[in-house]
């Protein structure tokens, strides 16, 4: 089994598309509950672990990277 590392910072695209119709996020806090911030319109939520887990589709930026403008 494959353990994937999420960071505070990382970029996450998600399977589902928020309602304002985003589907980026931004990872603000790890542990046993996640909380995320849509990068579409500014919401902040958390959800539980295995909740993220099966909701996330792919890492699109690592924390640190150049490239990612977070203006």
């Amino acid at each position: 089994m494959n353990i994937i590392r999420y960071e505070v910072g990382d970029i996450v695209k998600m399977k589902k598309q928020h309602p304002c119709g985003s589907d980026r996020w931004e990872i603000t806090r790890t542990g046993i509950d996640f909380g995320i911030k849509c990068l579409g319109c500014g919401r902040w939520v958390m959800i539980p672990r295995p909740k993220f887990e099966k909701a996330v589709k792919a890492i699109v930026g690592k924390a640190g990277e150049p490239g990612e403008n977070k203006s």
